[in-house]
């Protein structure tokens, strides 16, 4: 999420940034965030007037009381409780915005470098580098279900199972499945430096506010329900989900801390099956191993100096290529 204070000093370049997305009003509602931040300084230079005035007329009561002047004491008495109880409206409303704030920050993606092209469509990509050749083939190529059917890719039996989108592996292709999550864990524990971590396939909503899943991506998750379908929610109990990938544990291990720059870089793998349930569109797209709503992965993650993204991204990039 972003720094409310960057919106704060310089909204007009959030704005300009966001435009490269081509609809900055999907994101970020700038006349509401407008209207709340004007009606937050408001209310903030009342509180404050009214705090120092309070604190002026609580000298005076004392002042006045050890004169005998009681009537002019009470008096003053009766314009504090007046302030008090505006006070605890301020303070209400003050939360009120604060959580709008906060809803409408939430939803604001994070602003694309200035070094990212811009373009009305896939046709505005650039290349930014090619390594090898697309093989030629002197047969019929053929598709992955059809290659993989014989050694043990069952999309039927994971229909059964479940339901479309899940597939079982039986043998061979099973024991492949296995060796390359190993083989990838051990190159980069070995090889690149990250430290392997087993992490829970459920998390809570704050972790996915954390990697950005939340509020936007809600549709595309899954809910995890204690005891059953039909549970009834438990009060105050936080939402649980399947996690989409291992990023969002590995990231969150660092939320809510501050970080010693001594203790960065900070680099964690991991493997983890993957669930999501976008939709997709039918056909092509579809078919086989494509859009699954559970996969495997080994996730790559490391926490760096802001100064350093750019560097780390390059260095992950080696490595997953690797």
């Amino acid at each position: 999420m972003l720094d409310i204070q960057l919106l704060r000093k310089d909204l007009d370049s959030v704005v300009a940034r966001l435009q490269t997305r081509k609809n900055p009003q999907a994101f970020l509602n700038v006349e509401a965030f407008k209207a709340l931040e004007s009606e937050r300084k408001s209310i903030q230079t009342r509180t404050e007037e009214l705090q120092s005035k309070r604190n002026q007329l609580s000298k005076q009561i004392g002042m006045l009381m050890g004169k005998g002047e009681k009537d002019a004491a009470e008096a003053a008495k009766a314009e504090v409780a007046a302030m008090k109880s505006e006070l605890e409206q301020s303070a209400t409303r003050l939360d009120q915005i604060q959580t709008e704030l906060q809803a409408m920050l939430v939803a604001v993606p994070n602003l694309p470098h200035e070094s990212v092209p811009v373009g009305a469509d896939e046709e505005g990509n650039v290349e930014v580098r090619r390594f090898g050749t697309p093989s030629t083939f002197d047969f019929e190529i053929k598709d992955h279900v059809d290659l993989g059917a014989p050694i043990g890719l069952d999309f039927e039996a994971g229909i059964k199972l479940t339901g479309s989108r899940f597939t079982v592996m039986q043998g061979q292709i099973a024991r492949l499945h296995r060796a390359l999550a190993q083989f990838m864990l051990d190159l980069q524990t070995e090889e690149h430096g990250y430290t392997e971590c087993y992490v829970p396939y459920i998390v809570n909503s704050d972790s996915l506010k954390g990697t950005g899943q939340l509020p936007k991506f809600e549709g595309d998750l899954f809910a995890a329900n204690k005891g059953g379908q039909d549970a009834e929610p438990v009060p105050d109990t936080a939402a649980l989900y399947l996690i989409p990938t291992a990023e969002v544990p590995l990231t969150n291990l660092v939320r809510d801390e501050v970080l010693a720059e001594d203790r960065l870089p900070i680099k964690l793998t991991a493997h983890s099956p993957c669930f999501r349930s976008e939709a997709g569109s039918g056909g092509r797209d579809t078919r086989g191993l494509i859009r699954q709503h559970q996969f495997d992965k080994v996730e790559m993650v490391q926490i760096v100096h802001p100064e350093k993204s750019y560097e780390a991204l390059e260095e992950m990039t080696g490595h997953a290529e690797a």
